[in-house]
């Protein structure tokens, strides 16, 4: 079987990490299996749907690398909708229901008083022709439901393992509302049907959806396709994820310096077992990739956590992986890989380069050491061992030594009590900045 499979985000808010975890997982297995990608735009949610928001995904994709091969929206196919429908009711299987939100409420809450199972009773089945008439032309217009065959659903699922759902103790699900829209669970399944969608992944808040819509897609008279519900992911603190309070929102973590990679891989293998290191492509996440590997428990995202392997990604990157961003920030080849090692963003690269490179105040705090160091400076050109060479004769001259000698001399030098080599960054620096730096606390 050729692998197909989809994301299907809904238009109505930015993708959070909990969005991007499913869309990852779905591309890494295509490409895993050498399939294919679709991002489908459920955005039948007219009031809610903006183009907006759609450009956002697409961005938020395409920021971490996950090119889609194709692309549908499904306000486009209200045609095939449609036609799925009107297939269903000619078979039988959705049928019109007549009760108000209130009179639902009602039953739900007699069945549960009754300790019975909240289930619907399927009342709409007996009505006549005529009652129906009557009741439309009271004003009651039809929800549709479609006719579950009350039995075992069992399918093989691709992270759970086997699973099963008897269908009895589930309610007929409506599928289409009184004004003639469409729940989520009509389109999907007939779009699924008409891209041939291979594989669906989604997250595990589906599971009970899955019995009835296989049946639905048996009703239709398609090929089901393979279900894998992955676990859903959680805050630092256990709470859930969502787009409406902008849960760890893609596009902020982003702003905050995070690289696309390292977060493709901390979420690549979040929840698998598997050591989360960095790595230097999706390629590598791909050929790794394996949905049995998440348990079921739900992997919790820790910010802190990220920012750590953020760090460690960036510490290893070799400037030309990120040539064009470092030389828009002025931050050439020397310069980030004397700065590397210390920087968790690509931003705290340009801070050094400012430290180097421009104007700055520093602290004088121990003038008699500094003046001394400003005239043993030696002249330039400066090598590798221009900063051992110094501070040896600056040892000699004044007694200092470890700390009581380096600590100022930082401070005067780059302003922070900590930071890169300073045997890297002096070179850097040159000595007229340093000069100045070190006798007046500014250059």
């Amino acid at each position: 079987m050729a692998i197909r499979v989809r994301f299907a985000p809904s238009p109505t808010g930015r993708l959070h990490v909990g969005n991007l975890f499913v869309a990852l997982q779905n591309w890494l297995f295509a490409k895993h299996g050498g399939g294919r990608f679709l991002l489908r735009l459920d955005d039948t949610d007219a009031q809610r749907s903006t183009a907006a928001f759609a450009d956002g995904i697409r961005e938020d994709l395409g920021w971490l690398g996950l090119l889609w091969d194709e692309e549908a929206s499904q306000s486009a196919r209200a045609a095939p909708h449609a036609e799925a429908a009107e297939r269903l009711k000619r078979a039988g299987r959705l049928y019109p229901c007549y009760e108000t939100a209130e009179e639902l409420a009602l039953k739900r809450k007699t069945q549960l008083q009754s300790h019975q199972a909240p289930v619907y009773d399927r009342a709409a089945l007996a009505l006549t022709a005529s009652e129906r008439a009557a009741l439309e032309a009271a004003g009651r217009r039809p929800h549709w439901r479609f006719l579950l065959e009350r039995r075992e659903m069992r399918w093989d699922d691709l992270v759970r393992g086997p699973q099963h759902i008897d269908e009895a103790s589930q309610s007929d699900p409506i599928l289409v509302r009184e004004d003639g829209s469409y729940l989520y669970t009509l389109p999907s399944v007939a779009d699924d049907v008409a891209l041939e969608v291979s594989h669906v992944i989604r997250g595990n808040d589906h599971v009970t959806n899955t019995g009835a819509q296989i049946q639905i897609f048996e009703a239709l008279g398609a090929a089901v396709p393979r279900f894998g519900h992955l676990p859903l992911l959680t805050d630092a603190g256990g709470e859930g994820l969502s787009k409406r309070t902008g849960g760890l929102a893609v596009a902020e973590l982003r702003e905050r310096g995070i690289e696309p990679l390292a977060l493709a891989a901390y979420l690549a293998r979040l929840g698998t077992g598997d050591p989360v290191r960095p790595v230097r492509g999706l390629d590598e996440l791909a050929a790794g990739h394996d949905l049995a590997k998440f348990g079921a428990s739900s992997p919790r995202f820790d910010e802190t956590e990220l920012a750590q392997l953020n760090a460690k990604h960036l510490h290893e990157a070799p400037f030309a992986e990120l040539a064009p961003r470092l030389r828009a920030l002025g931050v050439d080849e020397r310069l980030w890989n004397a700065v590397r090692g210390n920087v968790g963003s690509l931003a705290d690269a340009a801070v050094w380069r400012a430290v180097c490179a421009d104007r700055i105040e520093v602290p004088r705090e121990d003038p008699a050491l500094l003046d001394a160091a400003a005239d043993l400076l030696p002249p330039e050109p400066w090598g590798e061992t221009v900063w051992s060479d110094w501070t040896k004769a600056l040892a000699e001259r004044t007694g200092r030594k470890g700390r009581a000698l380096f600590h100022p001399l930082r401070l005067a030098l780059t302003g922070r009590g900590d930071g890169p080599e300073l045997r890297h960054l002096l070179p850097l620096i040159g000595r007229a900045r340093s000069e100045a730096r070190l006798r007046r606390g500014s250059g």
